[in-house]
């Protein structure tokens, strides 16, 4: 069909001025925030997917009009929230109809009986906290993305906020789904038709990043406001002496609400990149001091490399200040990563006098915190940890959201960075660890954190930065990254993602890791997309519709 009867036909359905085919929106939405995209972006490259259409629905009867629209026609339906997700999930890669659900943002109730709130998908994280808090609750979830992502999108990828550890992750604060389905039908998974027995179909449908069904609203469990927060600062010796430290803790039956363990060079990047004070709280850290001198004199193992790393670490402590660099200085900072990696957690070590940073944070009702957080930091303690007292803490809290923001420079300077957040149980973590830090930093610069821990197993989040001479080897590299870091994931059986989903960037590994299960899942797109227009290509799954243009 032509691009004007498509026109015609949506705006019958949600009005004129709620239906585009511009050219500037559909550049806009034909990609998420993967770094892979914004290489070309960069370059001026046009994208190479765009939507046919970009429609703004206000109604779940609307959104099922034009379910069964794109099905009739049979071109493709893709979900998009903020577009802040990383991995490609609301890129339409066979075209179709992109719906932006962010004009469905009503919070509906609040139950305080039964602490359950109804809330539409649309609604931003910032707004929907901000409007629990005025009524005396928290939903008690914080990403990184919070001010330009939406409940619908963490419903989609199973986010995890950076509370997680008391909290739990999206999954584990979800009553009841409302979805459409690719046939155009609406399920709702909770309420009085919610089967008492069998599978979860809410579980089910969480997490299928739109492939299953277009997610419209949802019945979430709150918390009350806390009544009290308490955050401190620790150092250890090193990575392993840390997890140890955290794995002691949760295996307690404690549970703060964040707790996390940086490797060398993150701790360093981190107490240099987050300096500043905060109008918001006195305790915040000022990390603005000098940098001691490097002794590259006692460095081990290459000496003669020494001096060269140090000013590579020199630089990208730079960037981590928020200074830049030309692309000259950037291309060497990143163009030597294997030796940055060889060297870096001495160095850093030796730049910040320090082993590794630990955070803690407890928050909740006063005397049960009170209690907690005292426990938590004896257990910490009698676990190697060394207490600094409350101000790195509140400095983490106060800068918690900055990193995403210290990521554009790079781009811009002419590199990439980006974040591969992995998992595994307790007993195979420093395997991951090790694994996945070899396999990326024989590519690029790497650092890590430890984080979303709980009894059984944590997350371990690599940031990596490198660069090429032009967008085809950057991609080429990136890929190539990717590739060795999720294969080594596998290898020593971790999982590939713990909450930033799968999208197109992952896809091509879900077979490796969940094996047979995967015919369950084609078995339930099957079912509730007969006809595969839902957002086709993502999460490993086979693509069943047909490739023709509008």
């Amino acid at each position: 069909m032509d691009s004007d009867r498509l026109q015609r036909e949506l705006e019958a359905i949600v009005g004129a001025r709620r239906v585009s085919m511009r050219p500037i929106d559909l550049d806009t939405y034909a990609r998420d925030m993967w770094p892979r995209l914004l290489l070309a972006h960069r370059e001026g490259e046009p994208p190479a997917h765009r939507p046919f259409a970009v429609v703004w629905p206000e109604h779940v009867r609307e959104v099922v009009a034009i379910v069964k629209k794109a099905r009739e026609l049979r071109i493709p339906i893709v979900p998009y929230g903020g577009g802040s997700g990383v991995c490609g999930g609301a890129v339409p890669l066979h075209g179709g109809i992109t719906i932006d659900t962010k004009r469905m943002q009503a919070l509906r109730w609040v139950r305080g009986d039964e602490l359950i709130c109804d809330v539409e998908a649309g609604l931003s994280g910032e707004r929907f906290e901000r409007e629990l808090a005025r009524r005396g609750y928290t939903f008690g979830h914080f990403p990184s993305s919070i001010y330009c992502s939406t409940v619908g999108g963490w419903l989609a990828t199973r986010a995890a906020g950076q509370l997680s550890t008391k909290y739990g992750k999206v999954e584990d604060r979800v009553a009841g789904l409302t979805v459409v389905t690719g046939r155009g039908e609406i399920i709702e998974t909770d309420g009085p038709n919610r089967a008492l027995r069998g599978p979860s179909w809410t579980q089910l449908l969480v997490g299928s990043e739109g492939t299953l069904g277009v997610i419209t609203s949802a019945r979430l469990r709150v918390s009350p406001a806390p009544q009290l927060k308490v955050f401190r600062g620790f150092e250890v010796d090193d990575v392993t002496t840390g997890a140890h430290a955290i794995r002691r803790v949760l295996q307690r039956g404690l549970r703060p609400a964040v707790i996390r363990l940086y490797d060398e060079l993150d701790t360093l990047i981190n107490s240099l990149g987050s300096g500043g004070s905060s109008a918001d709280t006195v305790h915040v850290e000022d990390t603005r001091a000098p940098v001691p001198p490097i002794d590259t004199g006692a460095l081990p193992a290459w000496p003669e490399a020494a001096p060269e790393a140090a000013g590579v670490v020199e630089r990208l402590m730079n960037l981590a200040r928020g200074k830049g660099l030309r692309q000259g200085a950037l291309h060497a900072a990143l163009g030597r990563s294997h030796l940055v990696n060889k060297l870096a957690g001495t160095v850093a070590e030796k730049i910040a006098r320090r082993g590794c940073r630990l955070v803690v944070g407890l928050e909740g009702a006063r005397i049960r915190t009170e209690v907690e957080a005292a426990l938590t930091f004896g257990e910490l303690e009698a676990a190697g940890a060394r207490d600094k007292g409350e101000d790195p803490g509140w400095a983490w809290l106060a800068h918690r959201y900055a990193v995403s923001y210290r990521m554009s420079p790079v781009f811009r300077d002419g590199a990439f960075v980006d974040t591969m957040e992995v998992a595994a149980s307790w007993e195979r973590l420093m395997d991951l660890y090790d694994a996945v830090r070899a396999a990326i930093g024989r590519h690029a610069v790497v650092m890590a954190h430890f984080s979303h821990a709980y009894a059984d197993g944590c997350s371990i989040y690599f940031t990596f930065a490198g660069t090429a001479p032009d967008a085809r080897a950057a991609e080429r590299v990136y890929d190539a990254i990717w590739r060795d870091g999720l294969e080594a994931t596998t290898r020593v059986g971790g999982t590939i993602s713990h909450h930033h989903g799968v999208g197109a960037l992952k896809a091509p590994y879900m077979a490796g890791e969940h094996r047979e299960a995967m015919a369950i899942f084609e078995a339930a797109k099957a079912s509730l997309d007969p006809d595969g227009i839902l957002n086709p290509g993502k999460m490993g799954l086979r693509v069943r519709i047909d490739r023709s243009q509008p």
